[in-house]
């Protein structure tokens, strides 16, 4: 079954996972489907399959054929865009749609937040990031990549708590509930978990953030500390962009409510609903609703060392 009308794409591919939505000149939903992550991190090969995973997913429950591609126009947010090459990898790749423009995950999901106007987002997800845009301007905060960056999301909480587990298991620091139960995930033996560490991705790491998120909740003292240091790295991003003059502020990603109350008052009072999702932002794209800014992120200079 095919159909002969112009339909939009909006991808939102993240570390953990990608979302494909699907919508017709209308704005009607057609269909959404999900696939497994869409990160340059794992390979730009990798993450253009579950691209293309959810996107048929999306199109076969739309009733779409793949020769309906071919008037298909696609917003694709992805995450990692900026890691070198990646973008020139992504737009060589053949694709079937009449249109496409690439954007990074978290552009999508500021766009979407506030509907293409003024504003930033913090994303605590799987990495973290701040994305703000003012006056046509992208300003981009942190979200270099775990571990180096990437402070306050789930991957960094669950590299703090792995790091502290291996302490305790040496008694160089205290066994909590928290620290215990992760060490049982590797049979009590700090080998394993080294092991472990060697193969596992920021989407391992992160999983083990609900765990730490429970017991911080229960009182456990490193549980608190670790979930405390990452909201204030979030919090960071946040005062950074009001500093910039920026007012309206949104957090996002899959730890953003379970983060939120670790704020300080002062901030959770600043935050603003998302109107929408990051999949959202990436259709404005695909409709050319909004005029992307130039790819000159704002960046504060680095200092200079010597003379």
């Amino acid at each position: 079954m095919g159909t002969k009308g112009t339909t939009y794409l909006g991808i939102d591919g993240g570390g953990t996972s990608c979302r494909a939505r699907i919508e017709d000149e209308n704005g009607r939903l057609l269909g959404e489907a999900s696939s497994g992550p869409a990160t340059t991190r794992i390979g730009v090969e990798k993450a253009w399959r579950s691209i293309m995973e959810a996107t048929e997913a999306a199109a076969a429950q739309a009733g779409l054929a793949r020769e309906d591609f071919a008037r298909m126009h696609a917003g694709i947010g992805v995450a990692g865009l900026g890691r070198r090459g990646a973008e020139p990898a992504l737009n060589r790749i053949a694709h079937p749609f009449a249109s496409i423009v690439f954007i990074s995950d978290g552009m999508a999901a500021c766009l979407g937040a506030h509907s293409g106007a003024d504003g930033a987002i913090v994303v605590a997800g799987t990495g973290s990031v701040g994305v703000g845009l003012i006056g046509g301007r992208e300003i981009r905060l942190a979200g270099y990549g775990f571990p180096v960056s990437d402070e306050g999301s789930g991957a960094d909480i669950g590299l703090q708590v792995v790091r502290l587990a291996l302490r305790a298991a040496d008694r160089r620091g205290e066994m909590t509930p928290l620290l215990s139960e992760v060490l049982e995930a590797f049979d009590h033996d700090p080998y394993q978990a080294v092991a472990w560490s060697e193969e596992a991705r920021a989407g391992d790491y992160a999983a083990l953030a609900p765990i730490v998120m429970r017991h911080a909740h229960q009182g456990d003292p490193v549980g608190r500390r670790v979930v405390e240091r990452a909201a204030d790295a979030i919090g960071d991003l946040l005062d950074l962009f009001l500093a910039r003059g920026i007012e309206r502020l949104s957090l996002v990603g899959g730890l953003s409510d379970a983060i939120t109350p670790w704020l300080t008052p002062d901030l959770r009072a600043r935050l603003k609903r998302p109107h929408a999702d990051a999949a959202a932002g990436a259709l404005l794209v695909a409709r050319r609703r909004f005029v992307l800014p130039k790819r000159e992120i704002d960046r504060e200079p680095a200092p200079k060392f010597g003379v």
